[in-house]
């Protein structure tokens, strides 16, 4: 059966989730989350991608990026994985493949869900029970863009620049959006589009992808819903 084409969109963020195959884990230690953020780093700049915020689970990563060319993300994608799987495969003796079949990736509306979509990922760890705050967990974008840490893999998005007239207040702004949490619908709802690898946004952004794309940008008729989210079951370190 042939793949079911992304949705790819220049200018326009993703969603981007890859997950270790069959569950197990990707990361094995502090060292392959550094080495995978680099390989990231490295893999991003190449190919024309800007990484607005990412989140290293253990057997699992959530990234927000913006391709800059159509092909942008499947090229950083194919870079990552060739360069992080010899690197995982050669230090711990093993192999065969690390990732679970190809990586999953939803369109998002950024005038709507940007900072929601941020927001779903950096707040993992807290869900996942982790921590009890997201500036807590060491392996994800939220210390540089709720903080001002350094991390030379983040770029703003323009969205984000409008928070505030300087970085304080930005990064004030930022801060302020993670004293309420995620709802529970726009939990499933951020789940159900990357999953199902379509569209997370208004109805006018999905008519307006439909338009361009010539795809179904919504789901069918919702199923059962599946056994980790029903159970609140996370895969944590």
């Amino acid at each position: 059966m042939a793949r079911k084409p992304r949705f790819v969109l220049p200018g326009v963020p993703q969603h981007i989730i890859q997950r270790g195959n069959n569950r197990n884990p990707c990361f094995f230690s502090e060292a392959d989350c550094q080495k995978y953020l680099d390989v990231l780093h490295e893999a991003a700049d190449k190919n024309e991608v800007a990484i607005h915020a990412y989140v290293l689970m253990t057997n699992h990563v959530h990234l927000l990026a913006t391709p800059n060319l159509p092909h942008s993300i499947a090229v950083m994608m194919q870079d990552i994985g060739r360069k992080y799987v010899r690197y995982i495969n050669k230090g711990y003796s093993r192999t065969g493949t690390l990732w679970e079949g190809r990586y999953k990736a939803s369109l998002v509306d950024s005038e709507a869900y940007l900072f929601t979509c941020m927001r779903y990922i950096e707040l993992n760890p807290v869900r996942a029970g982790m921590v009890s705050h997201p500036g807590e967990y060491f392996w994800s974008s939220y210390s540089c863009n709720a903080a001002g840490k350094t991390n030379p893999l983040i770029q703003a998005h323009p969205l984000y620049d409008l928070c505030g007239s300087n970085q304080t207040q930005r990064r004030h702004a930022y801060r302020e959006l993670f004293l309420a949490d995620l709802d529970s619908a726009q939990i499933h709802q951020i789940r159900e589009a990357v999953r199902k690898e379509l569209v997370l946004g208004r109805d006018s952004f999905k008519d307006k992808v439909k338009d361009m794309t010539l795809r179904q940008v919504r789901p069918g008729q919702p199923g059962r819903p599946r056994i980790e989210e029903a159970a609140g079951i996370y895969y944590v370190f």
